[in-house]
């Protein structure tokens, strides 16, 4: 007999409500799901929502490191600490640099995945995201102009062949040379495509659909806009049903009702990612994006020298409810935007409250959505 839990509110594929489920506490995965009252009585009863645990599909450091260049003390430091934000699992992001130094990056990470995995109560590293250095240099943001290059298949092997299945997917500016025959030859070997950092009109965001492209990188930003006559990455993220559109709901990269716009016309297809920096968790100060310095003020996001943001520095938890009070988004789409929506989208497993799903579980207040208590394969990780 597995360990019975019921909720005030239990977040599942269908709509939340009172409910309970079970887990088998050998393997850490839910056994049975039910709604009202469960048939026995719960070894623990939870007040708030219990929803899956939160994916975080795009993250380039935390508490103070960078991916670039993390030790394996910082791994295990983020990996241990982020579950006490209600994040479960995430996609490590590396960005723009020389085609050779992210393939270097990309095979330390193999290792920190390996190296890491089962980790008890650590939150579950994902394959990564590789942002750059295929992207337009008009919509570059925070990336270093001198690396940006074109995708051609020799650059393209090099990633692949670094990162194997370690790699998740790649944010690629489909006007660039080479860039469709290059996000074909990317879903060949098992890797999404996301189109970002672009400047590309909408009939070329949709031949990179047409190539296999299903992602888009933090829509409204770094990207060709949504004009009337002009629809730009946004006017196709937001409109062509094979794509995912990331948003950083942070409240400075994205207005209230742009996120309200995003969510009612992507159905089912916006992902809340945080696109942390190094100084995520940390007080403000001076940290380091791929290599580059950025400030952090009290109150603002961490900006390079000339004014661009470089990131963010948000709890993903606090992003759902920025949604939900700020831009009027439905409790329940805010929940599915940073659980099973992500999930499904990078390929990590179901994100939902199911049988045989891990029990990877976050209790969040109903009012505020923080995240209270996390649990990681059945094992409570913070309370």
């Amino acid at each position: 007999m597995g360990v019975l839990i019921a909720a005030t509110s239990l977040h599942l594929p269908d709509g939340s409500g009172p409910g309970w489920l079970e887990i088998d506490d050998g393997l850490g995965t839910i056994t049975s799901v039910g709604r009202g009252m469960p048939r026995r009585e719960p070894d623990e009863t939870l007040v708030g929502t219990l929803a899956p645990g939160l994916v975080d599909a795009q993250i380039n450091g935390a508490y103070g490191a960078d991916f670039a260049a993390a030790t394996d003390a910082d791994w295990e430091r983020i990996v241990d600490m982020l579950p006490s934000t209600g994040v479960t699992a995430i996609v490590p992001t590396f960005i723009t640099a020389p085609v050779d130094e992210l393939a270097e990056q990309l095979r330390g990470y193999a290792r920190q995945r390996e190296r890491l995995a089962g980790r008890p109560g650590a939150a579950r590293l994902l394959p990564a995201h590789v942002e750059g250095p295929f992207l337009a240099e008009a919509c570059r943001g925070a990336h270093r102009a001198e690396c940006l290059t074109d995708p051609t298949p020799e650059r393209v092997e090099t990633l692949v062949a670094a990162a194997g299945a370690h790699l998740g997917y790649v944010t690629v500016a489909p006007e660039r040379l080479g860039a469709i025959d290059a996000i074909e030859r990317f879903v060949a070997a098992g890797v999404r495509v996301s189109v970002g950092h672009s400047d590309a009109d909408a009939g070329t965001v949709t031949r990179a659909a047409d190539a296999g492209a299903t992602l888009v990188t933090h829509v409204f930003n770094a990207q060709r806009p949504l004009r009337h006559r002009d629809p730009g990455v946004v006017g196709a993220a937001l409109t062509d049903t094979r794509l995912t559109a990331g948003l950083i709901a942070d409240l400075h990269h994205v207005d209230p009702i742009a996120i309200r716009v995003a969510f009612a016309a992507a159905e089912g297809r916006i992902m809340l990612v945080t696109d942390n920096v190094s100084a995520f968790g940390m007080d403000a100060g001076e940290y380091v994006l791929g290599g580059e310095p950025l400030t952090v003020r009290d109150g603002e996001p961490p900006l390079r020298a000339d004014g661009t943001i470089a990131g963010a520095a948000v709890r993903l938890d606090t992003c759902i409810g920025n949604v939900v009070r700020d831009a009027g988004v439905d409790p329940g789409d805010a929940i599915d935007a940073a659980t099973r929506v992500p999930a499904r989208a990078v390929g990590s497993g179901s994100g939902a409250i199911e049988p045989g799903a891990p029990a990877d579980l976050v209790l969040l207040d109903s009012s505020t959505f923080r995240a209270t208590r996390t649990w990681i394969a059945g094992r409570s990780v913070h309370s």
